[in-house]
């Protein structure tokens, strides 16, 4: 797998608010009080349970913007599949700016981990079957480039990455319109002819509104296993088919079979658990 990266010019900024943040108006006092500004150190990385890890640049940037002088020696990179005691890089540098740097650099670690891990399981789960997984826009302000990034890590794929690069008809927006016909005609006027159009139903009547009007996608949403295989066959390869709804390593494997060609899940990035990730002292 060809691991994605994203440009400093996008890290940096995030990086830099989240220690802003943390430093408030005075600084980080509590270091600054007992660690001598010539003390030298050396620390280390941990994974603490099993997962992928994901986000190390995030890390590796808190630690730079906060003393130049850290230097940062990354020995398992970001899509590196962890054990326990796994060390994933080695921090070397003044001891005051690594302590000031640690719960920003871990925070973004941890939680990056999390998603990717949480992405490599649902991948597995799906594993045989053509269905790829991938994320949505319920992401964490602010976070969504970093959050879709740790889930490509993780092996996964990105929805849209906001409002303004695909069209997706949602019930509410169906129910505006007067039903999926008129939402469907609709947004086929008022976008340019590039840009793809999704139209998310709940039921079988609804798909076949859908397929006779023609769109790019349909979100077949909280369907059973055999609505959705029946839907597959309605599709007939005339749309990709994108399941949702009650995504779990347990669920996925029924719905990948069904012949979807997404499983979409929003948990992956809004209710993930961080990967337990340490700094470790060594002199």
């Amino acid at each position: 797998m060809t691991i994605p990266s994203l440009p400093m010019l996008m890290l940096e900024p995030v990086v830099r608010a989240a220690l802003l943040e943390d430093l408030g108006r005075a600084g980080d006092i509590t270091t600054d009080a007992i660690v001598p500004a010539t003390t030298k150190a050396e620390t280390v990385l941990v994974a603490r349970q099993p997962g992928i890890v994901a986000g190390l640049d995030l890390a590796a940037t808190a630690f730079r913007l906060v003393d130049p002088a850290i230097k940062i020696e990354i020995e398992r990179p970001d899509g590196t599949r962890l054990a326990p005691g796994d060390r994933i890089a080695t921090i070397a540098g003044p001891a005051r700016g690594m302590l000031t740097a640690e719960r920003v650099a871990l925070n973004f670690l941890g939680h990056l981990s999390g998603v990717a891990s949480a992405a490599a399981t649902l991948v597995e789960a799906v594993r045989g079957h053509k269905a790829r997984i991938c994320c949505t826009r319920k992401t964490m302000p602010g976070m969504r480039a970093l959050q879709k990034y740790a889930v490509r890590v993780g092996g996964g794929s990105n929805h849209r990455f906001g409002l303004d690069d695909a069209v997706l008809i949602k019930d509410n927006h169906v129910a505006v319109a007067g039903g999926i016909g008129p939402a469907i005609r609709a947004a086929r006027e008022g976008v340019g002819h590039l840009v793809k159009i999704e139209v998310e139903v709940d039921t079988l009547a609804q798909l076949d509104e859908a397929m006779a009007i023609g769109v790019d996608a349909v979100l077949l949403d909280n369907m059973t296993p055999e609505e959705l295989t029946q839907a597959v066959r309605t599709i007939g390869g005339h749309a990709i088919a994108e399941a949702s709804g009650r995504i779990t390593p347990q669920t996925a494997p029924a719905i990948a079979a069904s012949g979807v060609d997404l499983i979409s899940a929003g948990w992956l990035t809004h209710s993930v658990s961080v990967l337990d990730i340490g700094l470790d002292w060594r002199s």
